[in-house]
């Protein structure tokens, strides 16, 4: 892999991590008591006392954690109309008291210009300081900033030192990137067995570019034993997420019977899935014009079942 397609694969994720949204809020659960009640009711969704609870504790008690919940609910619109400024005013609050995460979403907010001016280096500062104090994903934001190579000199020893603190914390981007760097030998020893022993890790977790990595390994024997079986098992899973690439793999197994038994109609579907993707395989297409017609309509038919929700192509 090149230094640019590296780069660009691990760029790509900069903001999936840690972004500030309704879909992947940065609160994670706290040990003190006081804002329990606060912290419970935002993960049953009761924003409205969530944010009531937060706003009592922040004024009475100056209470850190409720400072970052209030961010939260202004930076997502959960209970109350979304205010990026007011969210990063309470981050900010929370941050000047040494609060990890509230330091990573004010990070966000300024990678993004939310709320706040758009400021990389300052974004740089904040996930530097949350990464000393812990934070995961604000190591790994700022190993794609080494990377990137434009608020620092770009430093792939530095990024692979920041991706394992976040991979040791069972951050699957994190654990995918590294293995990238291992796999790649940018910034630690190429090392092909501890880049699939990382994709293990992330596959675990559910990241499915993870996963396709990890079957393609298993496939060619590269740093892991050969195996058909689980190469192919796990192409499905990536390929039941809708992951191309790994519907494109899948159905070349399934076409050659390859760790599964061959299936025609099976392959022609995932082929059409992933060709509709924008994954060419001129291989595929010959197999799938030599299928009979009956066949070939079968295909199609699952790869439209399929597109319409109801069902995965199978037999």
């Amino acid at each position: 892999m090149s230094t640019l397609r590296l780069a660009l694969a691990i760029a790509a994720l900069v903001l999936v991590t840690g972004g500030v949204s309704a879909q992947t809020p940065t609160i994670a659960p706290r040990d003190a008591e006081p804002v329990d009640h606060a912290y419970g009711a935002f993960q049953r969704g009761e924003y409205l006392t969530a944010f009531a609870v937060a706003t009592k504790r922040a004024a009475e008690a100056n209470d850190v954690a409720a400072m970052t919940l209030l961010g939260e609910l202004y930076a997502n619109g959960l209970g109350v109309k979304i205010d990026p400024k007011r969210a990063a005013e309470w981050y900010r609050q929370a941050a000047e008291r040494g609060d990890p995460q509230a330091l990573f979403a004010l990070g966000v907010l300024h990678l993004r210009g939310r709320g706040v001016a758009a400021d990389r280096k300052e974004a740089a500062r904040l996930f530097s300081t949350a990464a000393n104090l812990g934070n995961a994903s604000a190591a790994y934001n700022l190993a794609v900033l080494y990377i990137e190579g434009e608020v620092f000199p770009q430093d792939y020893t530095s990024a692979a030192r920041l991706f394992r603190a976040a991979a040791e914390r069972d951050l699957a981007d994190a654990q995918h990137a590294l293995a990238l760097l291992y796999k790649d030998g940018r910034g630690v020893e190429q090392n092909p067995a501890e880049a699939a022993r990382w994709l293990g890790r992330a596959a675990l977790l559910g990241h499915v570019p993870a996963m396709v990595e990890l079957a393609i390994a298993l496939f060619n024997g590269a740093g892991v034993v050969k195996d058909d079986a689980r190469a192919a098992a796990l192409f499905r899973r990536a390929a039941l997420s809708g992951n191309p690439v790994a519907q494109n793999r899948l159905a070349r197994l399934l076409a050659a019977g390859r760790g599964v038994t061959q299936d025609a109609i099976q392959a022609g579907a995932w082929h059409l899935l992933a060709r509709a993707a924008g994954i060419s395989d001129p291989w595929l297409d010959q197999m799938l014009a030599a299928l009979p017609e009956a066949d070939r309509a079968a295909a199609e038919r699952r790869a439209q079942a399929w597109r319409a929700g109801q069902t995965a192509p199978r037999t």
